[in-house]
């Protein structure tokens, strides 16, 4: 066995780390697998049938929504500097290595996108990690204070959306409106608010076949993919940034005393739960109008996220300290984090979609666990026995070989 085929050591607390995120993510994806869009950013738009729906909804908002995804981000700027670093170590191409893996990757996440399923993350992260490779040689303290200044780009951004919609509310409704005006508006009301027709039409678009769906994907959503990135792709190189500098600093890799640890865990849970906690409060009060989704759930938000999530991943490693058989399942799920995410959109969209179980729109928030519970115990009882046969998930090991251009080892 040659080093170039030797797999490289892993770094266990990464590992971990990236199983939670896999599946946490499913915590809040779930909602638009199984649901009109409308319902992710208002609970009152569908699916809220009683007290244990929407007490299902606060908790995602308070302790899920977002941060699953940022800890997703997070480790995709660390692991990508670990594959630019090791590049290097191997006398490889640095700049060679990485672009084929971001190539491959927006190929993926296009494919992910147009034919199995819309809430694609693959492609953006593909697209950022384009610029991602420009500061993999900066500092920790440099990282650290882009990262933290893109998230303060990203929330301006959201800010002035909210502004900008909250303008276009007051126009539309002004005694002699700009048709123009009404028309942007009543786009606004189909996109994200729960009037019954765009309900229907979502019900209609889903239930159906596989080919109205990607007809639907390619004809009037093509460029999503791309536009995303211009309005969301901000926070995700910010957080990217911040996983390189957490692995630089030895964050990630369980360097840091238990103490330390500790601080940074219930330092970011004290700021940041209440924070969200009010910020659901909010919400509930302004009846999840248009405007105040945008003001409260999008740009209020934004600033409070990557302390949590930083919170979480230090709490996920000292709760992993001790190792253990349920920790070492985590580890596989997050070794085999490309495939259980593809897959995962494989299974839901099965279950959920016309041309599978037919099963969209059929059930409350709070019956969306089942699957989600159901789907975790799949990752974790598969990932660890494949991995104990098997160098890579098997996404994992198509990735790998489109991006060197060979086969590479299975066994």
């Amino acid at each position: 066995m040659t080093a170039a085929t030797e797999p490289a050591p892993r770094i266990a607390s990464l590992d971990i780390v990236r199983g939670v995120a896999v599946m946490g993510i499913l915590a809040m994806n779930i909602v638009a697998f199984a649901m009109p869009f409308q319902a992710y950013m208002d609970p009152t738009a569908y699916g809220l049938e009683g007290a244990a729906d929407f007490w299902s909804w606060v908790f995602s908002f308070v302790f899920v929504d977002g941060r699953m995804r940022g800890l997703f981000s997070f480790l995709f700027g660390a692991s990508t500097l670990l594959v630019i670093e090791r590049a290097e170590a191997a006398g490889v191409s640095p700049a060679a290595a990485h672009y084929r893996r971001m190539l491959w990757l927006l190929l993926f996440g296009l494919a992910h996108f147009y034919f199995i399923w819309f809430g694609d993350i693959l492609a953006g992260y593909a697209l950022v990690g384009l610029v991602l490779y420009l500061f993999r040689d900066q500092s920790v303290r440099g990282l650290v204070a882009l990262g933290l200044g893109l998230v303060a780009i990203q929330t301006l951004v959201f800010l002035l959306l909210a502004g900008s919609i909250s303008m276009l509310a007051q126009a539309a409704a002004a005694p002699v409106p700009d048709p123009e005006m009404v028309r942007q508006w009543q786009a606004l009301e189909r996109d994200f608010g729960g009037s019954a027709p765009a309900i229907s039409q979502n019900l209609a678009l889903h239930q159906g076949s596989w080919s109205g769906l990607v007809a639907n994907r390619i004809g009037e959503r093509g460029i999503e993919p791309f536009t995303g990135v211009l309005m969301f792709g901000w926070e995700t190189l910010g957080y990217m940034l911040l996983g390189m500098a957490a692995l630089k600093s030895g964050f990630f890799k369980g360097e840091w005393s238990l103490a330390a640890y500790r601080r940074v865990a219930l330092g970011g849970l004290a700021f940041g739960v209440p924070a969200y906690a009010l910020l659901a409060w909010l919400a509930v009060r302004s009846g999840f109008d248009i405007p105040s989704i945008f003001l409260i759930e999008m740009a209020a938000t934004t600033p409070f996220r990557p302390v949590m999530v930083v919170a979480y991943a230090a709490l996920i490693i000292l709760l992993s300290r001790r190792g253990g058989a349920l920790v070492e399942r985590i580890a596989a799920a997050g070794r085999a984090a490309f495939t259980n995410y593809l897959g995962t959109s494989l299974i839901m969209t099965t279950i959920f979609y016309g041309y599978g179980f037919g099963l969209y729109g059929t059930m409350s928030r709070i019956q969306l666990w089942i699957p989600v519970v159901a789907l975790w115990a799949l990752m974790l009882l598969w990932s660890k026995p494949w991995l104990d046969r098997f160098r890579y998930g098997p996404f994992e090991w198509l990735w790998r070989s489109l991006a060197r251009w060979r086969l590479e080892p299975m066994r």
